[in-house]
């Protein structure tokens, strides 16, 4: 499950869209998740790619919603705030992002 999570990253690294990462919904354009099952559990990792010179994991996580299919509202959030972090981040590194 790690080393097919990495392989999707590495494929996004290099400019590609692994056929596993779909877009994340909520968080507009350039924002992905892979989502891979081991045994009985399902573990997701939401990227984004929104930005010329870099991409960001936001974050890697194994699903746990008491609500079945949804993802927690504690995990959407704390993507939002990395997301926004990742923004400032690029900007005091490279610049403002084209995005």
């Amino acid at each position: 499950m790690k080393d097919d999570i990495g392989v999707a990253l590495s494929v996004a690294q290099f400019g590609g869209k692994h056929p596993n990462a779909k877009l994340w919904k909520g968080e507009g354009p350039g924002v992905y998740e892979i989502v891979e099952d081991y045994r009985s559990d399902t573990y997701r990792a939401v990227y984004t790619v929104s930005f010329e010179k870099a991409i960001y994991v936001l974050h890697a996580f194994q699903k746990k919603s008491p609500s079945g299919v949804r993802t927690s509202r504690k995990d959407i959030d704390l993507i939002g705030q990395r997301l926004r972090d990742a923004r400032a981040h690029y900007e005091a590194k490279y610049g403002k992002s084209k995005d």
